[in-house]
């Protein structure tokens, strides 16, 4: 049994189905209000550490996930971004140096380098 007509009469039909949903015409933008404003001081450079405990630090402040994102945001709203430092260390998580950089990249920071690489040159 031949069965790519089956397969053809399918595909069309899923096509219809798609073309027949309407789009949405009426769109309320709704500000929840998600942002905070920044918490602590943004400076020329700014350190961003994250220590053996996965606890991450903005300039030696503790910060949460959320306000790390208002910092980074306040910075990179800047005419001209502030330098941004990155530093792990070395028992800290590759997770939450992943999910941090992942962060800095969303909150558009263009001023970002990494600091102490030199420190885990050697493995022992």
């Amino acid at each position: 049994m031949n069965v790519t007509p089956f397969i053809d009469v399918l595909l069309v039909l899923l096509i219809m189905l798609i073309l027949a949903i309407p789009a949405p015409v009426n769109v309320t933008e709704v500000d929840i209000g998600g942002t905070s404003t920044p918490r602590y001081p943004v400076l020329e450079t700014n350190a961003l550490t994250i220590d053996g405990n996965d606890r991450i630090a903005w300039n030696g402040q503790r910060v949460s996930t959320s306000e790390l994102r208002a910092q980074i945001a306040a910075a990179s709203a800047l005419r001209v971004q502030p330098l941004l430092r990155f530093e792990a260390d070395a028992r800290a998580s590759y997770e939450t140096a992943a999910r941090t950089i992942a962060l800095i990249r969303e909150e558009g920071a263009d001023s970002f380098r990494f600091v102490g690489n030199e420190k885990f040159r050697d493995f022992d």
